[in-house]
Formats: structure tokens, C-alpha cells, sequence
């Protein structure tokens, strides 16, 4: 994640925190408007770039790029391998969406920071957002070629023909780019490395992961805030009357 989102999210906790009592609903419009975001540049890119395509998005930012790729995995590339790993991850990712709202909904009744329940919710939204291409992406999508290069068009431009795979065996869409630094290369000193190229920011990622990442940072950031320590009571002793902790 870099560092233009985490100052993004943590600056909207903080103003959330300061201005707002967060109720369920709240936490609801704010998964929905993440998920919204996610879903709609996802079906974007997915439909108007073809597999590997990059598009510079500023011409005065040119580290800010579209660069079009799926992958079967977890966040930033990270897969399991084989059909059975695929299947096992969105699994993984159901029980967590199940649990997610349980969680949400109890640290809301117990009034937890609402930094620590934006924090939580964005983390929440994100694994949802990912569950959705994994879930229905292979059944109303068109596969994306790397060799014909071709748009892929949904079922209902194919005349409900159907997917590239069935439910489960979605690939999940990838777009945001960040090299900020590139064609670099470490000095001969750095051990290990020493003259070799390296880039900066490399990993090619999506809404929903910038939002997974910015809710861990930002919980890591403010826990101090989040869950502040409670110093424990000073009782008098029977004998001395002295106050002891």
C-alpha cells in the first residue's frame, strides 16, 4: 500500500472519529460505497483494456497508472496454487465476510473507537469486494487473453452464452500501478543486492485491496488512540492507609 492511500484513510477515520456516532448503518452505506468504487473500475477495466494493457493516468504523474492483470489469488498477486487452492480461498474469504459482520456488529454495540469500526469496516468491505470476482467474475465475464488481446464482454453482450469458468473460479482484477521508483538500482555497497535494478512500488492491486491494506495500517497507526490503556485504581492498604496500585 503506498503512501498517498494510508494518508487518505486515516484522514478519513479522523474525521469520521471526530464528527459522527457510528451506528450499523453507517458501517453499511460506507461498505456499500467502497464495494460501489471497487466494482465499478473493476468492471471497467475488465471490459475496456485488454490483458496487459497500461495507460498512464496524469501525464504530470507519470508513476500513476491502469495496468490491466488477474490473478486466481490473495491481495497484490499472492495465490494458492491448483483449482483446490482457488476453492479453498473463497471459502476462506466467505467465513471471514460471515465473521466480519458479526464483529462489526458487536463492536458497535459495545462502542468501541470509531476509528478502530471505520478501520474494521473498510478491512471488511475489501474482503468483500475480492469475494465478488471470485464468486461470480468467471461466470459473467469473458476470459481476458494475453495473446489475443481481446476486450472481454459480459454475458449479457454475448447473448448469455456464459463465463470463462463457474462459480468459485473467478479471477479477481487487478489495475492500480504505482512505480514510483523505476530503472533504479542499489548502490554496490547494499548487501546482497549490491548493483542490482530495483523498483518501487511494483505490485499491481485494486480498490478493495487498498482499502484491506489502509484499515490494517491505519488500526497499527492509532491503536494507541484505539484502544488506550487503562491505568489501574489506587486502593489504600488496611494497615497503612498508603494508596497501592
Amino acid at each position: 500500500m503506498n503512501n498517498l492511500g494510508v494518508i487518505c484513510h486515516c484522514s478519513l477515520i479522523i474525521i469520521f472519529a471526530k464528527t459522527c456516532i457510528l451506528k450499523f448503518k453507517h458501517a453499511l452505506f460506507l461498505t456499500f460505497l467502497i464495494l460501489l468504487i471497487d466494482q465499478a473500475l473493476k468492471i471497467y477495466i475488465k471490459t475496456s483494456y485488454h490483458m496487459g494493457q497500461e495507460n498512464v493516468l496524469f501525464q504530470s504523474i507519470p508513476w500513476l497508472r491502469f495496468h490491466f492483470i488477474e490473478n486466481e489469488g490473495m491481495a497484490y498477486g499472492w495465490k494458492l496454487g491448483g483449482d483446490w487452492g482457488k476453492i479453498a480461498l473463497t471459502v476462506f474469504r466467505l467465513v471471514a465476510v460471515g465473521f466480519g459482520t458479526y464483529y462489526i456488529l458487536d463492536i458497535i454495540k459495545k462502542k468501541y473507537h470509531v476509528g478502530y469500526i471505520i478501520c474494521v469496516t473498510f478491512i471488511y468491505a475489501g474482503a468483500i469486494g475480492n469475494l465478488i470476482d471470485s464468486l461470480f467474475y468467471g461466470m459473467v465475464f469473458e476470459a481476458s487473453d494475453p495473446y489475443l488481446q481481446n476486450l472481454a464482454h459480459g454475458i449479457w453482450q454475448n447473448g448469455f452464452q456464459g463465463g470463462y469458468a463457474g462459480f468459485l473460479h473467478g479471477k479477481v482484477v487487478d489495475m492500480l500501478y504505482m512505480p514510483i521508483i523505476e530503472d533504479a538500482y542499489f548502490p554496490t555497497w547494499f548487501p546482497l543486492w549490491g548493483g542490482e535494478s530495483f523498483m518501487f512500488f511494483r505490485p499491481v492491486f485494486n480498490v478493495a485491496d487498498a482499502s484491506i491494506s489502509g484499515g490494517v495500517f491505519a488500526i497499527l497507526i492509532f491503536q494507541s488512540r484505539f484502544f488506550p490503556s487503562v491505568e489501574a485504581p489506587k486502593v489504600p492498604t488496611q494497615e497503612t492507609e498508603t494508596p497501592t496500585e
